[in-house]
C-alpha cells in the first residue's frame, strides 16, 4: 500500500474515533483547518513555545538518571515505559486530521538514545484498541524505536485507567525487564509504582489529555 493511501486510510480510522482519543473538534477550529497549531491546546489558551521548554525541562531532569542505569545494565533487561498523547506526540498541539501526529523532540531524542544503548521501550496508552495499528504506525513513522505498544481492550476501556496502567507495567516487568522510567503527563500514567522513576511531564491541571 502507498504512504498516501495508508495516510488516508489512517486519517479516516482516526476520525471515527477521535472522540474517544482527544475529543471532537470544536466548530471554530474545524472551520479554520490551516491555522497553526490549531489544536485542543489552542482552545486552553496554552502556548506552544512555553509547553515545548517546560517538557525540555522535565526531560533534562531525567536523561542522567537513564544514561547512567542503562550504562549500569550489563545484563540486566531494561525498559523504559511512556504514555503517548503530549507525551511522546504532539497531540493537542496537532490538529487529529493531520498525520503523522509529530513527535515531542526531546522525548523522542532521549528514548532512541536510550534505545541504542539496550534499552527497551514499550508505549502504554489509554487509547482504544481499534487504533492500535496507526498508533502503532505513528509512532515508527515519526522515528520511535516500538519494543511493545499497549492499548486498551473494551473491558479495560470500563476500568480506571491508572489501574489498567500499573497492570500493564506489572505485565512488562513479568516478562524479566526493569522499568528505569516511566514517563507520562497525568498522574493516572504515573501511580501505581512498578518503575524506579517517574517523570510527570506538563498537563498544566488537567488542560492537556
Amino acid at each position: 500500500m502507498s504512504s498516501s493511501a495508508t495516510r488516508a486510510r489512517a486519517a479516516a480510522t482516526l476520525g471515527l474515533t477521535a472522540v474517544l482519543v482527544v475529543g471532537p473538534a470544536p466548530a471554530a477550529l474545524a472551520a479554520d483547518p490551516d491555522r497553526h497549531h490549531t489544536s485542543t491546546a489552542a482552545v486552553h489558551d496554552i502556548d506552544y513555545t512555553t509547553w515545548r521548554k517546560d517538557v525540555a525541562a522535565v526531560i533534562a531532569q531525567a536523561r542522567p538518571y537513564i544514561e547512567q542505569r542503562s550504562e549500569e545494565a550489563g545484563g540486566e533487561k531494561q525498559a523504559i515505559v511512556l504514555d503517548i498523547d503530549n507525551s511522546s506526540l504532539e497531540t493537542d498541539f496537532h490538529p487529529f486530521w493531520e498525520l503523522p501526529t509529530p513527535a515531542i523532540p526531546e522525548v523522542r531524542a532521549l528514548v532512541e538514545d536510550a534505545h541504542e544503548r539496550g534499552v527497551a521501550i514499550f508505549f502504554v496508552t489509554a487509547r482504544p484498541g481499534i487504533i492500535h495499528s496507526l498508533t502503532d504506525w505513528n509512532l515508527k513513522q515519526v522515528g520511535y524505536p516500538v519494543d511493545g505498544l499497549y492499548v486498551r481492550s473494551l473491558p479495560d476501556l470500563f476500568a480506571e485507567v491508572s489501574a489498567y496502567k500499573t497492570e500493564k507495567r506489572a505485565e512488562i516487568e513479568a516478562k524479566g525487564y526493569t522499568i528505569i522510567a516511566n514517563i507520562g503527563n497525568n498522574t493516572t500514567d504515573l501511580v501505581g509504582g512498578h518503575a524506579e522513576r517517574a517523570y510527570k511531564l506538563p498537563d498544566y491541571g488537567g488542560k492537556l489529555s
